[in-house]
């Protein structure tokens, strides 16, 4: 063989080589990946047990408030509902899931305060929630927080939110600690605990569920100030991009029609919508 043609040969191959890399590299800079970019798919971390805020159904589908918050988000950054790869996340994994890149960001009732802002940002917030105390439907007892004194008072295991309560509201209070919000309803419902308490958001979620409308009501006492965000990594431009989105959500009421639409059965009044970075102490 004629080394000469032997030259030519290889020039032509690593030339062919080069511009396949240059394709490729011109791909990348059109966006390679990641919310936002070329790449169709978007990781979001929700709720999987939260009826009305973000719950996995039998058949593998995603329902709730959240999840539509993160749907219509996830539209306005490029992406279609199909494009969604929903990941459960837990709050105590949600800085950990952000920090690592598991996820591009979090809607899961994730309630901003400073701790958290020192880990990760926050876009929003989206929804100015409130612990509140659900009861029977027929109940006149509970009118006034001070009324849950002698009171069976449920609340998950290693929440605060029954504690907080007993310390400082209903110091006679009689505490029940389930596994479950679903165990808290129907002991609420046979009876056997007389108030459940947490987000007024979960607790409307669970009350609207087709089993529970009608038996339960909330008390409207508003114990305290829950603003949820949509978590993202720090620094991250998509803080910026999420805000853009919801103010957009807000305006053309899908904000509202998504709260009626998850909360509105159980006769959950709603805050109006937050404005963006205006957090309620």
């Amino acid at each position: 063989m004629n080394p000469r043609k032997l030259t030519k040969a290889g020039v032509a191959a690593a030339a062919a080589l080069a511009l396949s890399f240059s394709a490729a590299g011109c791909g990348d800079d059109n966006g390679g990946g990641g919310a936002g970019g070329g790449d169709e798919r978007i990781t979001v971390g929700i709720k999987f047990d939260q009826p009305g805020i973000g719950l996995k159904t039998p058949d593998g589908t995603y329902t709730g408030f959240d999840v539509d918050v993160a749907t219509y988000v996830a539209r306005e950054l490029g992406h279609d509902p199909g494009d969604i790869e929903w990941k459960e996340a837990k709050s105590a994994d949600r800085e950990t899931m952000l920090q690592r890149g598991d996820v591009d960001f979090i809607a899961a009732s994730y309630s901003i305060n400073d701790e958290r802002a020192q880990k990760v940002d926050f876009a929003g917030p989206y929804l100015l929630a409130h612990q509140d105390v659900l009861i029977r439907a027929d109940d006149t007892s509970i009118t006034k927080p001070s009324d849950l004194n002698n009171k069976k008072l449920c609340s998950v295991t290693g929440s605060t939110s029954a504690q907080n309560i007993k310390a400082r509201i209903a110091p006679q209070a009689q505490l029940q600690e389930y596994g479950g919000y679903s165990e808290c309803l129907t002991g609420l419902e046979n009876g056997v605990i007389d108030a459940l308490t947490t987000d007024d958001s979960i607790l409307a979620g669970y009350a609207a569920q087709d089993e529970f409308k009608g038996k339960f009501k909330l008390a409207g006492f508003k114990l305290s100030n829950e603003n949820y965000g949509i978590g993202v990594q720090k620094g991250s431009e998509l803080k910026a991009q999420i805000n853009t989105a919801l103010e957009k959500m807000v305006a053309d009421g899908s904000w509202q029609q998504a709260v009626q639409k998850n909360f509105g059965p159980a006769g959950y009044k709603n805050e109006p919508p937050p404005k963006i970075g205006e957090i309620v102490k």
